[in-house]
């Protein structure tokens, strides 16, 4: 939702990426910023609307970023996305970092004008495993964000150390960064921070991205 200069940056990467995509804005002339080589298809509407949003084939989508100019806009559509069709990937541009923070409590990711980078959204929209954030001076260790598979949750934090080589730094739960414990189960939403050797990233993505059952 929305096809300005992040809406365009974002729906032409997925695009290219391979994925089906869907743009949504008030304004017609605002899917001329979409490159010739666009492929998906673009809807005249507004982005809350419950029939723009079918129009545009909510029912059937993975993921849904609401980045128009609107706050109130972007934080309708992400909750009719989430709440009314039950996409369970959303994100919205806020432009008040304090409603920001607000509605990150309440479940629904945000990101902050002041922080902003179509990459954030990117990671958001599509956690495959995970996003590098910082890596060491020698190149060995990198600190990641993981998206774990819904099939963790309930499980205890301490089996992803026992799973695969990471070291849990910190995880956010309802857009607040909280220390690990021996005791804490995963959440829905918990957003983790791993601390983990680069070369064996595409291993760790794999393994967290879904729970396999043990053959033993």
């Amino acid at each position: 939702m929305g096809c300005g200069r992040v809406g365009t940056t974002i729906a032409q990467t997925l695009d290219a990426s391979g994925h089906s995509v869907a743009v949504i804005d008030q304004n017609e002339s605002a899917f001329l910023r979409l490159s010739d080589s666009f492929s998906g298809t673009t809807v005249t509407g507004i982005g809350f609307d419950r029939e723009t949003l079918q129009e545009a084939n909510i029912t059937d989508a993975y993921a849904l970023a609401a980045v128009s100019s609107g706050d109130n806009s972007n934080i309708l559509a992400a909750r009719v996305a989430r709440e009314t069709f039950g996409v369970s990937h959303v994100v919205a541009r806020i432009y008040d970092p304090g409603r920001a923070e607000i509605y990150q409590r309440i479940g629904i990711p945000t990101v902050a004008t002041v922080r902003w980078t179509a990459d954030q959204v990117m990671r958001r929209l599509i956690p495959q495993g995970s996003a590098s954030e910082f890596r060491e001076p020698s190149g060995r260790l990198m600190l990641a964000e993981v998206h774990l598979h819904e099939s963790w949750v309930g499980q205890p934090l301490k089996a992803i150390e026992g799973t695969v080589p990471v070291r849990v730094a910190y995880l956010t739960r309802t857009g607040e960064g909280t220390m690990p414990s021996d005791r804490m189960l995963i959440q829905e939403g918990d957003l983790l921070h791993v601390m983990m050797p680069i070369e064996k990233r595409d291993e760790i993505a794999a393994a967290l991205g879904s729970l396999k059952e043990s053959s033993e």
